[in-house]
């Protein structure tokens, strides 16, 4: 029975799981968070390092994957930078064009311009 599954489909789901689901997760809620205390976006990707290296470990505590694997921390990294940096770039828009709205106007989910 276990022949007919893929090798790296229990992976993928583990990746799925932990990556996208837990650690893109608290990403959104760290770019959110941020962005809602007007820091720059640098304190941003600070904290979103620490939450990769924490999707790392739950990847090796709870699934036996390999904790310094630089490959598994540079994939867990990108994608949770990308959500974190969308929310952040999503709640700055939010805050710019309500709180200043006779001075901008959004263009887009992640963008606005003057008026």
């Amino acid at each position: 029975m276990t022949e007919d599954i893929p090798h790296d489909l229990p992976t993928l789901w583990v990746f799925v799981l932990v990556t996208v689901i837990l650690g893109g997760g608290a990403a959104w809620m760290t770019g959110a968070g941020i962005a809602r205390g007007w820091r720059p976006f640098w304190q941003c990707l600070l904290a979103l390092l620490l939450v990769a290296a924490v999707a790392r470990f739950l990847h090796y505590a709870l699934f036996e994957q390999p904790l310094l694997s630089g490959m598994g921390f540079a994939l867990d990294a990108m994608v949770i930078l990308a959500i974190g940096a969308a929310s952040y770039r999503a709640t700055r828009t939010r805050q710019m064009t309500t709180q200043y709205r006779w001075l901008y106007e959004r263009t887009g989910p992640l963008t606005w311009r003057v008026r």
